[in-house]
């Protein structure tokens, strides 16, 4: 998925392309993920997971290899395009496995997974740095597709024949829950806090360059090791509920923490930036973790629906985020986009204070629930 963000600056000028063009390569990719589950659940209904992941993983194996021999932006990007169409039907399959072949530990299962994604997203952006460094961009992807063989002996493994747990949307089902206040401040807020995300972390191999047009594509990779943070916060994300006392109020001071951060990023000490990273991250991983917690479990009955929309609000924010805030980076520059995200993330911390009432009962939140 993020393999290509640390050498996008490398792709721009291989395929002759702007800072706007080099971004969609990530940003497609975050779109599908938005809206592909949503129409798996009306053409899949009842498809093997082990068949679905075993045939993704076998497009996706076929299509790194051709991403490699691309030797143009329009190649280059139908290609990752129909990498955005599968990459959602791994994730789905890798999930409904895991919830049903070991139901006595889906807790940590889930855990284990969602700290795995986070891993994967960190050593997909040093590896490819260091790759591209050393052997050139096109090795990058000859080299998942090796990685992807690996994996597809492990999936053959596998001793599951269930079906993939798709969700049907309902209309009525998703009116009612957009007009639950509850619900539309959990998604707004995961959507506007993975936009500023998603922007500032695509951008930031750009502006790293404009900082020192001599960094590496390595030294890039490397800015990505705060991502790492991700990981230990969401391990540790009931003792920060505790310490908050309820996970709305948890919700309000990260939001504002995540804000204030965001203002530092005008700096142009990229050892600065590089550690400045992790704090960033915190905020972000915070925020994801307990607001993915209240989605699962404020509505018992809806369970899946009400997580299926709150990955689609997060994911479309992560594609508009990697898109939009690209634009006004080529035309107004870094600061402007600083501000532009500052100015936002303050606005939906306003937005979620003036909603917390909606969470409160008893002067405890609605949805108490247990963390890994």
């Amino acid at each position: 998925m993020y393999a290509t963000q640390p050498i996008q600056p490398l792709l721009a000028v291989e395929f002759n392309i702007d800072v706007v063009k080099a971004s969609s390569f990530t940003a497609i990719i975050l779109f599908s993920l938005a809206v592909a589950p949503i129409i798996y659940g009306y053409i899949l209904e009842s498809f093997s997971a082990k068949k679905m992941l075993q045939s993704a993983v076998v497009v996706l194996f076929v299509t790194n290899i051709f991403l490699g021999f691309s030797d143009s932006y329009e190649i280059f990007f139908a290609i990752r395009a129909i990498e955005g169409m599968v990459i959602p039907a791994v994730l789905t399959s890798v999930m409904s496995i895991l919830v049903s072949i070991d139901k006595k530990n889906i807790k940590t299962n889930m855990s284990i997974y969602v700290a795995s994604t986070v891993f994967g997203g960190i050593v997909g952006r040093v590896a490819s740095g260091i790759i591209a460094t050393n052997f050139g961009w096109r090795w990058v992807f000859f080299s998942l597709s090796l990685e992807i063989l690996l994996a597809l002996f492990f999936i053959y493994k596998i001793d599951y024949k269930g079906e993939t747990k798709l969700i049907k949307a309902n209309i009525s089902d998703v009116i009612a829950i957009l007009k639950d206040r509850k619900f539309i401040t959990v998604y707004i807020l995961m959507f506007t806090v993975f936009f500023v995300f998603a922007g500032l972390l695509n951008i930031l191999p750009f502006r790293v360059k404009e900082i020192d047009p001599n960094v590496s594509e390595t030294q890039i990779g490397l800015m990505y090791l705060g991502y790492s943070a991700g990981i230990i916060v969401a391990l540790m994300s009931g003792k920060i509920v505790k310490v908050f006392k309820s996970e709305i109020n948890t919700l309000i001071f990260a939001t504002i923490f995540y804000g204030f951060i965001t203002i530092f990023f005008v700096n142009t000490n990229i050892i600065f930036i590089f550690f400045l990273l992790f704090i960033f991250c915190i905020g972000m991983f915070t925020i994801h973790s307990i607001s993915s917690g209240l989605a699962n479990t404020m509505k018992e009955d809806k369970k899946s629906l009400t997580s299926g929309m709150y990955l689609t609000f997060y994911y479309i924010g992560g594609s508009a985020g990697s898109f939009i805030p690209v634009i006004v980076y080529k035309n107004f520059g870094w600061n402007t986009v600083i501000v532009m995200f500052t100015v936002i993330i303050f606005s939906v911390y306003l937005f979620v204070l003036r909603n917390k009432k909606y969470f409160i009962l008893n002067n405890e939140t609605t949805a108490q629930y247990k963390y890994p």
